[in-house]
């Protein structure tokens, strides 16, 4: 699937075909292979915020291992301004791409060594990177912690990560991020972590640093409604492959495929992702192998689902992998034999 932008300018980051398989080890047998990331494609542009969303085990923190260089694929391409960085940089990224893509973790309380002030965070990738001399780094990092709402500046400077609450640790750690002026920032699950009453202010400030720095973000989340507020496009992950991508508004207000419609649902309902489709057995998801992985989950499987794996079909501004809607030049009638 190739879910890009309608920019005409050129994505800052495209990926394409990218797999992964693990091998999960068994006390007795041999190992079985558990399929992490199968093709998945998509682009991202300077300015502009993805979302991947999905349960867990779909896919989304691998991507952004793939990505961060922290994992190699199978196969597949990651192009950085037009750049393949897999074929270049074959064995390690370099000082330039670890430069140009930063990542927010999840835990804004492991990311951050307790042992060391918030100087040393953003100090030391200021001269690593050779974004401040000596002379100016002490400045440059009291200008980042104002640049994420910290003020006043020069008293978190020299605050250690324990003196910090949650939401505080999370904006050193966007801010030791932005150190490094990156192109595209990886946030995986940057608000999970956080109190509910904090969450808004911290996508706020992504938002405002995507429009004023023009950065491209990927934003890894389980939360459909965390990537309303911030994602101009979201993909929706299931068992390692996009099923369903397009605008974040469209995609959220007319969910096409069962799935998307499952992660609504299951939000409305329970307010976490996931919980209204964990009750299939997992033993039955792993016999479906010809057809579609989803399909003894869904509620509108019908007979062609058991036995072929959808394509990839066009509905506007959205791609959906779904038997659901018809192929270019076919028959929608087709699509009618519905298994009861």
């Amino acid at each position: 699937m190739s879910d890009t932008s309608q920019s005409p300018k050129p994505a800052l980051l495209e990926v394409g075909g990218l797999s992964k398989t693990f091998f999960a080890r068994r006390i007795f047998g041999s190992s079985r292979p558990v399929v992490a990331v199968e093709d998945v494609q998509f682009a991202v542009h300077r300015g502009e915020a993805v979302a991947l969303v999905g349960e867990s085990g779909s896919g989304k923190s691998t991507i952004a291992r793939i990505l961060l260089r922290l994992e190699h694929p199978d196969c597949g391409r990651v192009l950085l301004d037009g750049q393949d960085v897999l074929a270049l940089e074959p064995k390690r990224a370099s000082l330039s791409y670890r430069r140009r893509v930063q990542m927010v973790f999840q835990d804004p309380f492991g990311s951050l060594n307790r042992t060391h002030d918030v100087a040393h965070h953003l100090v030391r990738p200021l001269l690593r990177h050779g974004r401040a001399t000596k002379a100016d780094v002490d400045d440059r990092a009291i200008d980042l912690l104002r640049t994420v709402g910290l003020e006043p500046a020069e008293e978190f400077i020299s605050r250690r990560p324990y003196e910090l609450s949650g939401g505080q640790r999370q904006r050193v750690a966007i801010a030791r991020a932005l150190a490094v002026d990156p192109d595209l920032l990886i946030a995986d699950e940057p608000t999970s972590m956080l109190d509910v009453s904090i969450r808004m202010d911290i996508l706020t400030l992504l938002t405002r640093l995507k429009t004023e720095r023009r950065l491209a973000m990927l934003l890894i989340t389980h939360d459909l409604a965390s990537a309303r507020y911030l994602a101009d496009r979201v993909l929706v992950l299931f068992r390692g492959r996009i099923v369903e991508g397009g605008p974040t508004d469209e995609l959220v207000e007319s969910p096409a495929h069962p799935y998307t419609r499952a992660l609504l649902a299951s939000i409305a309902d329970e307010g976490e992702l996931g919980t209204s489709t964990d009750h299939v057995d997992s033993e039955l998801e792993d016999e479906q192998s010809r057809g579609c992985p989803f399909a003894p989950r869904c509620p509108d499987a019908m007979d062609v689902c058991w036995k072929t794996d959808p394509s990839y079909r066009k509905l506007g501004a959205r791609r959906v992998r779904c038997h659901l809607y018809p192929e270019s030049g076919s028959d929608p009638s087709a699509n009618a034999d519905r298994k009861e």
